[in-house]
């Protein structure tokens, strides 16, 4: 527990601030081997200076380990990568190396490049591209191992386009993934099939054959996709209205296939081993063996995901560390595992989202729990209310219901114990915070929990029927599949109450959903800090504690107020970043209009992900909407062009829309003008949906000096078209699909 938290440290502090920082293996060696000769005098010298020193220093050694094991593991620092070739690569060859996610409209999926051609010569490299394969007629579904041969280069990953927006680069730069590329059908070829990995190609294999179980026997499609995220973690299939109920429930952690699964395996196996075997001669050394080889199947059985492997090391240790006795402190266990992960596995796994609140979780309710549930011994009250005149049945009443609401009470404290560790990250990550959490785990997880057994003894019956079936004749299959058949409509029961009580809980408990919070990297810390120092307090009394805890909450509260102050005075004109669509907002603080030039509303998708961000980041609560400018409170006036012929023949409105605000002059353009337009001076000019008009034009009508900007409903070939046009004759352009959101602030904001 001492050196984990140091090995994170260093970790973190590479990937914020080492950059630029220079080969640290030195260092790191250095340093362990002056660690290791102030311990060797600390250990004779018998004295507590002498071994805080030797400590501290050896504390020092395994931060700077850290940081060197992630500047080590960084792919993109090496002779070779992918970067160092830019976009001179004419094509390149590349293996799948990643499962594969099915959209509505792509298959998603990562390669790992091999060689590239420049020039006209293979080189050797490396890299991750994340790309995407339009899912149409002809195209067929990528597989893990397929060797790909690629026409062109695919691109480095954009930062986030919009204010507030998911910074997906950084999530693919922390899985070594710093490229891009959109593939067409006809831009690649499928060489052959070379796994990186025969063990997990073969796992992936044993996943697609488990799934195809559950399909062939659950017909629900809501059912079945539910019964494959909870027991193989394949989410493929889950539609958005069922994400968004779980996710409103504070469930979807039941969907992710990781502790929860590996957990009730071994205890369930335990459980059984522990009747059935508890007393014969070294049940403890080979039930473990067993337990590890059960889990470790699941692991392979269920793809190996990131989160299945994440939750087996952890249970692997806890398992070693009942075998051998050292059992007494499960913190120091689960700190080796973190640490084992880190080290030997992958040490970008601490910007893990599942890893963090996997051990979080854990942690919290190792130690809150028992606390937790020694607030009520509802039990013992129950216990106390037999009297020896009761009847028989009147004493078994009182005993079953203290030890049922006992088992419920367990349950709350357990939910209870992991929220408080994992409420800062839920705030951080998913901006919301669920009150029916409590409700909705206290049924759900029990329920999933039969859920998940039933459908592993499916799996099961269905793999001995299929063994018997082979050698029996083809009748007697038909009535062994009976039983397989039996099990799957229970699973499919189960799994369909688990769902319909997740969407009572959703539509009852609405408003039960505290959304759109925004806590800061620093604000979420701070938040841990009080949860500890307040955690501190409760268990050694000292007011000293309950000071810390105030002066990190002044902290905080001083954080929110000048997030408040800093947000208050803003006023922007920002052109967004969404594909295809032309989106303006119009801010002045916390108050927002939004508007889409174009007649077609934003779809629900697009103002959650483009939109949205930005709204939780400056705490806006109620935005306005217009859509081609009908409604809007912005004055604005359309200019005709006297020169067009069709405006005339058909009365229609001119293509120059302007608009006034706050002493800020915009104006859009859609269409072909002439120099014969009424001239207008605006500071910023909007080109849309491919409008054509000379640069010459442009200085006539607009002025010389306007700043250019192409929305995202211009196709790429007419920007890079007109943008070197227009450079050439001196306006400053920018064009929001390469650069991201353009954002402007009004002269009175100025003043």
């Amino acid at each position: 527990m001492r050196y984990t938290p140091a090995l994170i440290t260093g970790i973190v502090a590479y990937l914020y601030l080492g950059e630029g920082w220079p080969e640290l293996w030195p260092y790191a060696a250095a340093l362990a081997v002056l660690a290791a000769l102030l311990i060797f005098w600390a250990v004779r010298q018998r004295a507590p200076a002498a071994t805080d020193a030797a400590g501290t220093l050896a504390l020092l050694t395994i931060v700077v380990f850290g940081a060197t094991l992630t500047q080590r593991a960084t792919e993109s620092r090496r002779a070779d990568h992918l970067f160092r070739f830019a976009d001179q690569v004419e094509c390149y060859q590349a293996v799948v190396d990643d499962g594969i996610v099915v959209r509505p409209a792509t298959y998603a999926t990562t390669l790992r490049v091999r060689a590239v051609r420049v020039a006209g010569r293979w080189r050797r490299a490396t890299g991750g591209v994340r790309v995407s394969l339009p899912r149409v007629e002809g195209v067929a579904q990528p597989r893990y191992g397929e060797v790909w041969l690629i026409r062109g280069h695919p691109d480095a990953s954009k930062p986030p386009l919009n204010p507030g927006e998911f910074d997906y680069r950084r999530y693919l730069e922390y899985r070594q993934v710093y490229h891009q590329q959109f593939i067409h059908p006809d831009q690649y070829r499928v060489l052959g099939l070379d796994p990186p990995s025969l063990l997990v190609a073969a796992s992936m294999r044993a996943a697609a054959q488990l799934d195809g179980v559950f399909r062939h026997y659950i017909k629900a499609k809501r059912e079945y996709a539910i019964a494959s995220a909870l027991v193989l973690g394949i989410k493929d299939d889950v539609d958005t209205v069922t994400k968004q109920a779980y996710t409103n429930t504070g469930t979807t952690h039941i969907m992710a296939v990781s502790g929860l699964q590996v957990g009730l395996l071994f205890a369930a196996m335990s459980l059984v081993l522990q009747r059935l075997f508890g007393r014969v001669r070294g049940f403890r050394i080979w039930s473990a063996l067993l337990g590890l080889a059960v889990i470790w199947s699941y692991a392979f059985l269920t793809g190996l995901s990131a989160s299945v492997l994440r939750a087996t090391v952890m249970f692997t240790f806890v398992i070693v560390g009942r075998v051998w006795g050292r059992q007494d402190s499960i913190f120091n266990t689960l700190g080796v595992a973190a640490f084992a992960l880190l080290v030997f596995w992958n040490p970008f796994l601490v910007a893990d989202v599942g890893f963090q609140l996997s051990f979080l979780a854990v942690l919290s309710i190792v130690y809150l729990q028992p606390r937790i549930a020694r607030w009520l011994d509802v039990e013992a009250y129950f216990y106390a209310r037999r009297r020896p005149w009761q009847p028989r049945l009147v004493q078994w009443g009182w005993h079953g219901t203290g030890w049922f609401l006992d088992k419920v009470w367990q349950a709350v404290a357990l939910s209870l114990a992991a929220q408080v560790a994992t409420f800062g990250l839920g705030l951080y990550y998913f901006h919301q915070f669920p009150f029916s959490f409590l409700v909705s785990n206290l049924v759900a997880v029990p329920i999933s929990s039969g859920a998940v057994y039933v459908g592993l003894l499916l799996l099961v019956v269905k793999g001995m029927t299929a063994a018997l079936a082979a050698v029996l004749p083809a009748v007697a299959g038909l009535w062994l599949d009976l039983l397989p058949k039996g099990v799957a409509w229970v699973f499919e029961q189960a799994v369909w109450l688990f769902n319909e009580y997740i969407f009572l809980v959703s539509r009852l408990m609405a408003n039960w959903v505290v959304r759109e919070i925004h806590v800061s990297a620093l604000q979420t810390v701070l938040l841990f800090g009080l949860i500890g120092t307040l955690l501190a307090w409760a268990n050694t009394r000292r007011l000293a504690w309950l000071s810390w805890a105030t002066a990190v909450l002044l902290v905080y509260v001083g954080s929110r107020v000048a997030e408040a102050r800093a947000v208050a005075p803003t006023e922007e004109f920002i052109v967004y970043s969404i594909p295809r669509r032309s989106a303006v907002g119009f801010w002045q603080g916390a108050a927002v209009e939004f508007v889409t030039p174009d007649s077609v509303p934003l779809t629900e998708t697009e103002r959650t992900y483009r939109l949205l961000p930005g709204l939780i980041q400056r705490q806006a609560r109620h935005p306005a909407y217009a859509v081609g400018w009908r409604g809007t409170t912005i004055p604005v006036q359309r200019l005709a062009d006297p020169d067009s012929a069709t405006e005339k023949l058909f009365f229609k409105p001119g293509p120059v829309v302007l608009a006034h605000w706050r002493g800020l002059r915009i104006g859009f353009v859609s269409n072909r003008i002439s120099s014969a337009t009424q001239s207008v001076p605006v500071d910023v000019l909007v080109l849309r949906r491919n409008a054509r008009l000379k640069p010459e034009t442009v200085a006539a009508v607009f002025g010389p000096r306007v700043r250019v900007v192409f929305d995202s409903s211009c196709k790429t070939w007419y920007v890079a078209r007109q943008d070197s046009s227009l450079r050439a004759h001196g306006f400053q352009t920018w064009d929001v699909t390469a650069q991201g959101a353009f954002r402007c602030r009004p002269p009175l904001a100025l003043q």
